[in-house]
């Protein structure tokens, strides 16, 4: 009867504290009023974005996918970046475990000979088997608040990961590229370092045949060694751009693999950019800023309802007996409750209280912040994308130009109708041009790829 009336009690405690765990005090978390722009490109108001876009069908060329893929299983801060997950994960674990009674078992066993002055020998033997129990009762919801605080470390560390995820697409693909051009680049340089050895050759016989003075057949060896000083800068670039990508991958420095840069990329007239709300749903980086707004919001609640009293519950039941066989044979149970009421720390806690909502101010900050450079770099992608196209046409009417004043300044020259000086005009001129029609087509490439990424684009659900 005894026993069925302690069950009772403990039934009786449990429900009321089941009640009294229905109330957390302190201020929910509100998303910051942002006044988004109403558009994110004139041009567009389409729902849909190019950041919806599986990076595959993206980027078509099989050896990028290639590299791509490498770099997000073996790039080491993506590695660091799951470990941080799954760490964040149990500690998550941890604050809902907080919340819940702890339970024990406690096994104890002393034998003890005591003979004072040699004539008064006793013993003093103590057996315990008991079952503990201690709970924590929230009763103002800080066990609650830590939980959500640890749910939006979990969640911003996942989307941290999306967010390094789509860094290194982009990094990957923009470097990747760029390797491509760099290869095209130097290709163009030795077709002008083989040009400018035929001058040479020509400046060389002209010179000696007293058609022209002996400055032209030297201007002409200038020319032919400056050009050829292109040549082992742009090598050295490649191969520090090729351990640039072996270091994404996680990998050590190697021979990139990689296609030839087309002679030019054909882009849609326009892409769906999304409305300016999608970029806080999409962008990987703005959601972990809020996660981080949330975390510190609970915060604020931890040292607010740390000003509180606290209520611990505690219990045990089991045996206890000076002689071992009789263990089992006398019960023995403990009810007690621990109300603790922080009374005078010196200012601590309030301080504490302070120092959080100070530190919340700084995270809403720290989001808008993160807000206005997401709409930045969008801004900065679509202008980029809308102009890339003219941009190439201008420079392919430059080379084109540049290509007929070469073909002419050569026939002249040979005529003698002018002199090496405007042939050599000439000749940087095309190179020039070459060259900047070159990183045109590669930058038509890069401007997908920020644009891509701006759009909070190269991430799975």
């Amino acid at each position: 009867m005894k026993l069925m009336n302690l069950t009772y009690r403990t039934l009786f405690i449990l429900l009321a504290a089941f009640a009294l765990e229905s109330c957390q005090i302190g201020k929910h978390y509100t998303r910051p009023e942002l006044n988004l722009p109403t558009t994110l490109d004139s041009l567009s108001v389409d729902t849909m974005s190019i950041g919806d876009y599986p990076w595959e069908n993206l980027y078509t060329d099989t050896t990028l996918q290639e590299l791509i893929r490498k770099t997000l299983t073996y790039n080491k801060d993506m590695l660091i970046a799951a470990a941080r997950v799954k760490e964040l994960a149990a500690r998550k674990r941890i604050d809902i475990a907080n919340m819940l009674p702890q339970i024990g078992l406690r096994i104890y066993a002393e034998r003890e000979r005591e003979n004072y002055n040699g004539e008064n020998y006793s013993q003093d033997d103590q057996f315990d088997l008991k079952g503990t129990m201690s709970w924590e009762i929230d009763l103002w919801g800080k066990l609650r608040w830590a939980r959500d605080k640890g749910a939006a470390d979990f969640l911003g560390s996942i989307e941290n990961q999306r967010a390094l995820q789509m860094s290194l697409i982009a990094e990957v693909a923009e470097a990747y590229f760029e390797l491509v051009a760099l290869d095209n680049e130097l290709a163009i340089v030795r077709q002008t370092v083989d040009a400018r050895r035929e001058s040479l050759h020509l400046a060389r016989i002209r010179y000696e045949g007293g058609l022209t003075s002996e400055t032209a057949f030297r201007q002409a060896q200038v020319e032919l060694a400056r050009t050829a000083t292109l040549v082992p800068d742009l090598e050295k670039q490649i191969t520090l751009k090729e351990n640039d990508i072996a270091f994404l991958t996680g990998d050590y420095p190697h021979h990139i693999k990689r296609t030839v840069l087309p002679e030019d990329v054909l882009l849609p007239a326009s892409l769906p950019v999304g409305l300016p709300s999608s970029l806080l749903e999409r962008r990987p980086d703005v959601r972990e800023a809020e996660q981080a707004l949330i975390a510190a919001n609970a915060e604020v609640g931890i040292a607010f309802t740390s000003l509180f009293p606290s209520l611990t519950l505690n219990a045990s039941y089991g045996g206890e007996s000076d002689i071992f066989e009789e263990l089992l044979r006398s019960p023995w149970h403990l009810l007690s409750a621990n109300l603790l009421q922080p009374i005078f720390g010196w200012g601590k806690n309030r301080a504490r209280l302070k120092a959080e909502k100070a530190a919340l101010e700084g995270a809403a900050q720290a989001y808008e912040k993160v807000v206005l450079n997401a709409f930045k770099e969008a801004y900065n992608a679509i202008a980029d994308f809308n102009k890339s196209k003219e941009i190439y046409e201008t420079r392919l009417r430059l080379e084109q130009a540049s290509k007929s004043t070469l073909d002419l300044a050569q026939l002249q020259y040979i005529n003698g109708v002018i002199g090496y000086m405007d042939l050599l005009d000439a000749q940087r001129g095309y190179l020039d041009a070459q060259i900047g029609l070159s990183n045109a087509v590669r930058d038509k490439q890069i401007t997908i790829v920020h644009l891509y990424k701006a759009l909070g684009g190269g991430w799975k659900e």
